[in-house]
């Protein structure tokens, strides 16, 4: 049977069964006037094609079963980790249960959860989303009660969020590196959805302008949010333009590779570079040097999403975002650029991609 390679939508069932779309809506939402047999053959005919009705397709509007939804990219992530310990801290202080579930970063996939838990009935959903402004849209419609943590989605101004400051965090260290002399200083940055600034670059660019240093638009570089793709960005950069003193990294994962590729480049840290990243991950300040880092409020972002969701549900859409302050840690991996290079810079000691630290 030719549906059962892909998933039978409600046209399959309508068409299979000679009844219109809104006849089979009218079905499996209950609602509407529709005949015994008429109703038996858009059943027979569901079964057949194996359809299973869409909750947010529904429009359900039905009363709590209690717990709340927790979607998120991974759960490997340590600052991603210490968020959901956040959420969980909160729901359990308030008799809440916490269904979790990962998306990968997937958008469909995010979409059929946020479907399932519509369907269970949860009190209500936190999530870092993916990025398909339609799917929560059509949950808050049904009803839903969403509450955005870590990151928003552009267009949806109806759902609230709450997250770390970043343009202030990445502000604070922009004026920290410059503050020490640096005038050539490289961005390390994450790919933003269709090719649009993120707020880490827009800080880092208006931090630089206001402080009278030009962005040099080479030594701006962003890559996907994967290992591979942090080392590539990394290695490419530091390579190309040996005259860079500075790397301000925009999240942890940029920050271990620029550690990395400067050990294997035989960059002195911070003699010869000077390193600093968003995200205090918990071996920062095992490096050597200690890493300089934005620390940003993992714990209490996942904590106050959860009260904003079950405790503050007046405040919710009255407000903009909820944004929690990050602190600088000033660590021993930036100084003062020097004049001269180290007698090692840019010759590749070839240790690999696991090789040691930057010293």
């Amino acid at each position: 049977m030719a549906q059962g390679r892909r998933t039978a939508t409600i046209k399959d069932v309508a068409a299979a069964a000679g009844v219109g779309i809104a006849t089979v809506s009218r079905v499996f939402s209950g609602t509407g006037s529709v005949s015994a047999p008429t109703r038996a053959r858009v059943l027979a005919a569901a079964a057949e094609l194996d359809y299973r009705p869409s909750a947010l397709g529904r429009g359900l509007k039905l009363r709590s079963s209690g717990g709340i939804g927790l979607v998120v990219p991974d759960v490997t992530d340590p600052f991603r980790a210490e968020l959901i310990a956040g959420v969980l801290a909160c729901a359990a202080s308030l008799g809440e249960h916490v269904v979790l579930d990962v998306s990968h970063g997937d958008a469909a996939r995010e979409a059929e959860i946020v479907d399932r838990l519509v369907g269970q009935r949860v009190d209500g959903i936190i999530a870092i989303p993916a990025g398909e402004t339609a799917e929560w849209r059509a949950a808050a419609g049904v009803g839903a009660s969403v509450v955005f943590a870590d990151r928003a989605l552009p267009g949806l101004p109806e759902i609230p969020s709450v997250r770390a400051d970043d343009g202030a965090g990445v502000r604070a260290l922009a004026e920290y590196l410059v503050g020490l002399g640096h005038r050539r200083v490289a961005f390390l940055g994450a790919a933003a959805p269709r090719a649009v600034q993120g707020v880490r670059e827009r800080a880092f660019r208006t931090a630089l302008g206001e402080l009278g240093v030009p962005v040099d638009e080479d030594l701006v570089v962003t890559a996907r949010p994967s290992r591979d793709s942090a080392y590539a960005a990394a290695a490419g950069l530091l390579q190309r333009r040996q005259d860079a003193t500075a790397v301000l990294a925009a999240g942890h994962l940029l920050g271990e590779a620029a550690v990395l590729v400067a050990r294997e480049l035989d960059l002195r840290v911070p003699a010869d570079v000077s390193i600093g990243m968003v995200d205090d991950a918990p071996w920062a300040e095992l490096c050597d040097p200690p890493l300089t880092a934005v620390a940003r409020p993992a714990h209490d972002i996942g904590y106050r999403a959860t009260e904003l969701l079950l405790r503050d549900r007046s405040r919710r859409g009255r407000t903009g975002p909820v944004l929690l302050p990050t602190e600088l840690v000033v660590r021993g991996s930036c100084g003062p650029p020097r004049t001269g290079r180290g007698p090692g810079r840019g010759t590749g000691r070839g240790g690999g991609r696991g090789a040691g630290r930057a010293s």
